[in-house]
């Protein structure tokens, strides 16, 4: 990211406003709503259950599909809605106010991978990065969203999903618009990277061969049932 604050993005570093904004993002997106609905909810600590993490999954393995729909809602709102509201709060032009759309969306995700609530110790990202995407470019979202929902259709496998999804929104953000539209396309390098930083427990459990998977259990119930 720093090689994109060129001489183009100059007036960015040195608009206060810019930084409260990003501040305001991490902050936003540091807030915990899959622990804290949880304890609402069920009075558990997600931190105790499952994988341990606060994200999506968990959050129906503790509370159920309903609840973790919201949880996923909340967590995606966290990087849609700082991103969205960003370039109307810093008067930019068009290039400068997507250079910091990214760096918005980037400051949310790191927020609900880093909470400063939580001692840094936060989700995965996927949500809040989704929400972000979309606020920036919503087709590249759909085209990640179509892989995820292929791999997990084929796989049964959440966390491949999620990984392959990244894997496609810089690709894609590259397609539409490289050099001109280079933040988004780099933001979403960054993006895919952070996204299989925070999955390495699921890739280490998928080469093991014990990573949870969905379509085996749909078949292991339907012989029991």
């Amino acid at each position: 990211m720093p090689a994109l604050l060129d001489t183009t993005h100059s007036s960015l570093a040195t608009n206060p406003s810019v930084w409260i904004v990003i501040l305001v993002a991490y902050l936003l997106g540091a807030v915990p709503f899959g622990l804290i609905l949880a304890r609402w909810v069920k009075g558990v600590d997600l931190r105790t259950i499952g994988s341990g993490n606060i994200g999506t999954t968990n959050a129906v393995r503790a509370m159920g599909r309903g609840w973790g729909f919201v949880v996923f809602a909340l967590d995606f709102l966290k990087g849609f809605a700082p991103v969205l509201v960003a370039p109307f709060v810093v008067s930019l032009d068009r290039h400068d106010a997507e250079f910091l759309q990214v760096l918005v969306g980037t400051a949310a995700v790191l927020g609900h991978c880093y909470p400063v609530y939580l001692g840094f110790k936060g989700g995965k990202g996927v949500a809040t990065g989704c929400g972000a995407i979309v606020a920036i470019e919503p087709i590249v979202f759909v085209a990640g969203g179509v892989v995820w929902l292929l791999t997990r259709l084929a796989t049964g496998y959440a966390g491949l999903a999620s990984i392959l999804m990244g894997v496609t929104f810089p690709i894609i953000a590259f397609v539409m618009g490289w050099p001109e539209r280079r933040a988004l396309v780099v933001g979403a390098a960054l993006l895919t990277l952070l996204i299989v930083i925070r999955h390495r427990s699921n890739i280490q459990r998928m080469l093991r061969g014990t990573e949870p998977n969905a379509r085996h259990k749909k078949e292991a119930a339907g012989r029991h049932g």
